[in-house]
C-alpha cells in the first residue's frame, strides 16, 4: 500500500492533498493524517517523530520532504511528471526550500481547527 501522511490541520497539505486525487485517477495513493491514530502509529513504526509534513509510505520505504514530494510526482497523471526533474537539484538544497516552507505553512497559507474531511467519493482512500 502506498500511504501519505499529512498534516491534517494545514491548509497547504490539505489542499496537496486535494490536488494528489485529482491527479491520481488511478487510486494509487491512500492517505492518513498525522493527527490520526494510523498516522500516528506510521509515525512510531518508521521513527518518524521529528518529520511534520508530507512523508509518502512505499511497502516498508519511506520518503521524506522533497524526495517525498518527486516520488509522488511519479504516479501523478499528465504533465506533472516531468517536475521530477527536481530530482537532479541537489538534494540538501531541495530539502531546504522544502523546511523552509514547511516550517512557515502555517503563516503563509494558514491552519484549520479540525483535520480535513474527505469527500464521500474519496472517503476510501482515507485511513483512519
Amino acid at each position: 500500500m502506498n500511504i501519505i501522511i499529512f498534516d491534517g490541520v494545514c491548509n497547504l497539505c490539505s489542499s496537496a492533498v486535494q490536488f494528489i486525487i485529482r491527479h491520481d485517477t488511478n487510486a494509487y495513493f491512500y492517505f492518513t493524517s498525522l493527527q490520526s491514530d494510523v498516522g500516528k502509529a506510521l509515525v512510531k513504526k518508521y521513527k518518524l517523530e521529528d518529520v511534520d509534513s508530507i512523508v509518502l509510505i512505499q511497502g516498508e520505504t519511506f520518503f521524506t520532504y522533497s524526495d517525498a514530494v518527486i516520488e509522488i510526482i511519479k504516479y501523478l497523471d499528465g504533465k506533472w511528471k516531468y517536475f521530477t526533474i527536481l530530482q537532479y537539484i541537489p538534494k540538501i538544497i531541495r530539502d531546504l526550500i522544502y523546511q523552509y516552507i514547511a516550517k512557515y505553512r502555517y503563516r503563509i497559507f494558514g491552519r484549520q481547527d479540525i483535520c480535513m474531511m474527505p469527500s464521500e467519493k474519496n472517503k476510501s482512500r482515507f485511513l483512519e
